[in-house]
C-alpha cells in the first residue's frame, strides 16, 4: 500500500475489516554459527564430512571475497543473503532474523510495551491519532482522535514517507523517558504542543467480548500473545455470568503465536483426557503428543469457530482439535496451512535462528502444512491462487478426494491437505466487495470520514450510549455523497454500478467506524456484524452445534 499503513506502537496492523492479514510473525531462522563469526562449529551425526566439507567451502568462499575481490563489499550483508537464500530451500517458516530485527518480530507476541499510547493510521504521508489507548499516557496529556502528528522531538514526521517502523522508533522508548510531540488539530491555526512521559502500556489480544443477544457470547481473538489466555479465560468467565450459553469464537485473520496458549484456549472446551495436537519431527527428539488436562469453563455448550484464511498456526491448532474431538462446528473457509514448529536459536551477534523441528498434527492425523514446493514466491501467492481457482467462493473439490478424508472421534468425515477445512462453508461476499469499496479503504477514505465525523460532532455523539445510538444512529445519503465526494477529490474515481453493489456496505462500515471512536471494539464490531455474513450464517448454525455438543454428529 502506498500511502496508508496503521498500527500501535507495538506494531499492529489493521486497516479493513476485508484486507487478508497474514503477518506471519512466527516464521524463523538458521543457526549457522560460522557466517556469524562463532567460535564453535558441530556438525550434524547424519553426515559429519558432508556438513563440514560444506561449512569450511562457505568460510573460504567469505574469506576470498573479503580479502581479494575487486570492490569493496558488505560482508554481513553478503552472509545474511546467503543465509536467506539457503534457508528458501527448507520450508517457508524456517527464517532468520538479523539483530536489529529481532525486536521488532518479538514486541507482535508480548503482553505490552513502553511508549506513549496511540492507535495511529499513516494517511497520505501525515500520521493520524486513530484513538489514545483508554489510561495510557497521551490520553492524559489531552491528544485527541483525528490529530495529525507534525513533528516528534522537533523533527519533521509528516511527508516524508515514513512508515510503521519509523513511527515505533520515534513514539516507543523506556518508560519514564519523555517525548514532544507537534500536532495539528482541526480549528487550530497553529500547531499544539504536548510533552508526554512514556509508560508501559497494556495490549490486548482479545480484540472483543459481548453479548449477541441474552444466550450467544462472542470472543475474536486477534493473535496468541504472552496475555492471550488470561485474557481469554477473563472475556469467557465474564460472558458465562451475563447467562451465556453459546459461543461464537472468531479466530479470522488470527496468524497465530504462543502454541501454549493454544492448547490451554482448546482445553478449556475440551472434557477428559482427549488429544489436542502432536508434534512428528527428526527422530524421536522434538515429538510430543498433548492431552487436554484441566476442568474447562465450557466444555457443554455449543461452540462455533470463525475461520478464514488468514488463521493460521495456533489458530489451526485450535480449530483443529476441536473439530477432531466433535467439540465445535467450523464455519467460514480454509484456514491458511501453517503446521510447522520453530525452535528460536540465539546467535551470538545478537540476532536469532527460528528452525523448524518439526510438524503439527490434528487428532485425527491431519498435518497442518500446506504444500511447499521450494518456490517462496509461490507460497507467498497462494491467497491469490486460492482466489484465481475460485475457492473463495466455493469448496475446492481437490482437496475432497480419499487420500485426504481423515475422521473425527466420532466418526465425521474431516480433510487434510493443508489447513483445516470448515464444516460450513462461507463464500466471500462477491457482490458488495467490490473495487470502488476496495478503493476507498486503500485511499482511506472511510476512516478519513469517520475521523472527522467524530472530531465534529463529538460532544453529541460521547451523550449517547451505545445502545441507543446503535439503534437510532443513522448513515444518510447526505453522509454517502459526502465520502463520494471526498473520494472524487482523493483521485477515487466514481463507479455507479460498483457504488450500488457497495452502498449498505459503505453505510454499515461508517457507522462502525464512528461507533468505534466513541465505544471502542464493543461498539465497533456489534454494527460490523450486522453486514458480515460469516457472523450471520454461524447463527444459523447452532442447531449443529448444539448436536455436536450433546454427543451427536
Amino acid at each position: 500500500m502506498e500511502n496508508m499503513e496503521n498500527g500501535k506502537e507495538r506494531g499492529k496492523v489493521s486497516n479493513s475489516p476485508f484486507q487478508v492479514k497474514l503477518p506471519l510473525f512466527i516464521a524463523l531462522a538458521l543457526a549457522v554459527g560460522v557466517l556469524i563469526g562463532a567460535t564453535t562449529f558441530s556438525p550434524s551425526t547424519n553426515n559429519p564430512q558432508a556438513t563440514a566439507k560444506s561449512y569450511l567451502k562457505y568460510r573460504d568462499i567469505l574469506s576470498y571475497i573479503d580479502r581479494d575481490y575487486v570492490d569493496t563489499v558488505d560482508i554481513e550483508e553478503l552472509s545474511d543473503y546467503a543465509i536467506n537464500k539457503m534457508l528458501e530451500k527448507l520450508d517457508p517458516h524456517t527464517s532468520y532474523i538479523p539483530a536489529d530485527e529481532l525486536a521488532m518480530a518479538r514486541s507482535y507476541l508480548e503482553g505490552d510495551f513502553e511508549g506513549i499510547g496511540v492507535e495511529f493510521n499513516i494517511i497520505k504521508d501525515t500520521i493520524y491519532v486513530i484513538s489514545p489507548l483508554s489510561g495510557g499516557p497521551s490520553e492524559a496529556a489531552g491528544i485527541l482522535a483525528g490529530d495529525k502528528i507534525i513533528k516528534v522531538d522537533g523533527e519533521t514526521v509528516a511527508g516524508i514517507g515514513i512508515n510503521n517502523e519509523g513511527v515505533f522508533k520515534r513514539l516507543r522508548g523506556p518508560k519514564g523517558s519523555k517525548v514532544k510531540l507537534d500536532v495539528q488539530r482541526k480549528g487550530s491555526n497553529k500547531l499544539l504542543s504536548f510533552t508526554i512521559n512514556r509508560n508501559k502500556i497494556p495490549t490486548y489480544s482479545v480484540d472483543v467480548s459481548y453479548m449477541v443477544d441474552n444466550h450467544v457470547g462472542y470472543i475474536k481473538v486477534s493473535r496468541f500473545s504472552a496475555t492471550t489466555y488470561e485474557e481469554f479465560s477473563k472475556a469467557l468467565t465474564a460472558l458465562r455470568q451475563k447467562g451465556m450459553q453459546q459461543l461464537i469464537l472468531d479466530l479470522r485473520g488470527n496468524p497465530g503465536g504462543y502454541m501454549d496458549h493454544a492448547i490451554r484456549m482448546a482445553d478449556e472446551f475440551i472434557a477428559g483426557e482427549k488429544m489436542i495436537v502432536y508434534t512428528d519431527g527428526k527422530g524421536e527428539k522434538y515429538d510430543s503428543q498433548t492431552f487436554a488436562r484441566t476442568k474447562g469453563d465450557f466444555e457443554n455448550g455449543p461452540v462455533i469457530v470463525l475461520l478464514d484464511e488468514g488463521s493460521a498456526s495456533a489458530s489451526e491448532i485450535v480449530a483443529g482439535a476441536l473439530q477432531d474431538n466433535d467439540r465445535a462446528l467450523i464455519v467460514g473457509r480454509r484456514s491458511f496451512g501453517k503446521g510447522l514448529v520453530q525452535m528460536p536459536i540465539p546467535l551470538n551477534d545478537g540476532s536469532e535462528l527460528r528452525l523448524t523441528i518439526s510438524r503439527y498434527y490434528t487428532p485425527s492425523g491431519r498435518s497442518i502444512q500446506k504444500p511447499y514446493n521450494g518456490k517462496p514466491e509461490e507460497y507467498q501467492q497462494d491467497m491469490l491462487h486460492r482466489y484465481e481457482n475460485g475457492e473463495y467462493f466455493h469448496p475446492d473439490s481437490s482437496l475432497f478426494v480419499d487420500s485426504l478424508k481423515y475422521k473425527t472421534a466420532k466418526g465425521r468425515a474431516v480433510y487434510g491437505g493443508g489447513g483445516i477445512m470448515p464444516d460450513v462453508f462461507v463464500p466471500r461476499d462477491t457482490m458488495a466487495l467490490t473495487q470502488y469499496l476496495s478503493e476507498l479503504y486503500n485511499n482511506n477514505i472511510i476512516r478519513e470520514y469517520t475521523l472527522n465525523y467524530y472530531r465534529d460532532n463529538r460532544k453529541a455523539l460521547e451523550k449517547m450510549t451505545f445502545d441507543k445510538f446503535n439503534k437510532n444512529f443513522m448513515v444518510t445519503d447526505k453522509m454517502l455523497q459526502e465520502v463520494v465526494q471526498m473520494a472524487n477529490k482523493a483521485g477515487v474515481k466514481y463507479n455507479g454500478p460498483e457504488y450500488g453493489r457497495s452502498k449498505e456496505l459503505i453505510r454499515n462500515n461508517l457507522k462502525a467506524f464512528i461507533a468505534r471512536s466513541v465505544y471502542g471494539n464493543k461498539g465497533f464490531f456489534p454494527v460490523l456484524h450486522e453486514q458480515d455474513e460469516e457472523f450471520q450464517q454461524a447463527l444459523k448454525h447452532f442447531n449443529h452445534a448444539q448436536r455436536l455438543a450433546k454427543g451427536g454428529a
